[in-house]
């Protein structure tokens, strides 16, 4: 993302966003290679946030 919320990584990213009320359909999840987290924007797009590790 463009922006930094100030903690590290896709987690903190989570925490922040949920913080302000965004609904995720996926918390992070460690697939491997990548911890994924997707959300839904309102709108009927799904966007995934991907930290490769």
């Amino acid at each position: 993302m463009g922006r930094h919320n100030g903690g590290s990584g896709l987690t903190a990213e989570y925490a922040g966003l949920t913080g302000r009320g965004v609904v995720f359909t996926q918390p992070p999840t460690d697939i491997g290679a990548a911890v994924v987290a997707v959300f839904d924007d309102t709108c009927g797009n799904l966007i995934q946030l991907i930290e490769t590790k």
